[in-house]
């Protein structure tokens, strides 16, 4: 953050957002990198590869929700887009 609000400094991310920006930076074709967080993300799941809401910048501990239904959403529609371009260009 570049200014000062009343919340602070933010100690943890939204799993849904760390899904979106994979996703956004799949779209303008930053394909490597989208593909590359998605890799480090799919890491903080449990060991049924389930999400909380939020993960802990430092510690990487599931907090929030758990399970959180959105977070599996933006996880799921995420994997599907990967999996669309990969089938367009495996059936070119």
């Amino acid at each position: 953050y570049n200014t000062h609000d009343d919340f602070g400094c933010p100690s943890s991310a939204f799993t849904i957002c760390t899904f979106w920006l994979i996703r956004a930076l799949y779209v303008i074709g930053e394909k490597n990198e989208a593909r590359c967080l998605f890799d480090e993300i799919l890491q903080y799941s449990n060991h049924l590869g389930l999400f909380s809401e939020d993960i802990d910048f430092e510690t990487k501990e599931q907090l929030g929700n758990f399970p959180q239904a959105y977070s599996h959403l933006a996880l799921v529609n995420t994997a599907v887009l990967f999996a669309e371009e990969d089938k367009r260009l495996i059936f070119k």
